[in-house]
């Protein structure tokens, strides 16, 4: 099996068979506007701004080659999490994510 063929059955299991980030799932066009640009990678506000030939030349906002799809934004905030030293926060986080969830929100007993 190709390694589109692997991906597409992959998109397909997880959803709606989209190309999306697996662990926010933004579409690579939600990644591109988060970071204001168009799905062409021109800036989508450059006059507001004051920006001049300004283009994300380089279009690869999502990985590929780990296991899952990751988006440059989730990128982002686990490089954030890794410089802040919060490895061990992030890690209590998903066991309290997945243990005992309801805990993590407002008005649950407890908090």
């Amino acid at each position: 099996m190709s390694l589109e063929d692997e991906f597409q059955r992959y998109f397909h299991a997880v959803g709606d068979g989209q190309d999306r980030c697996y662990l926010c799932r933004r579409s690579p066009k939600d990644v591109k506007s988060f970071f204001g640009f168009d799905e062409d990678g021109v800036p989508l506000k450059a006059a507001a701004h004051g920006l001049e030939d300004v283009v994300l030349e380089e279009m690869d906002i999502m990985s590929y080659r780990g296991a899952r799809p990751v988006c440059a934004v989730c990128q982002l905030n686990v490089d954030a999490i890794s410089a802040l030293g919060e490895n061990d926060v992030f890690t209590e986080v998903i066991q309290r994510m997945r243990e005992r969830r309801d805990d993590l929100w407002p008005g649950a007993p407890g908090s």
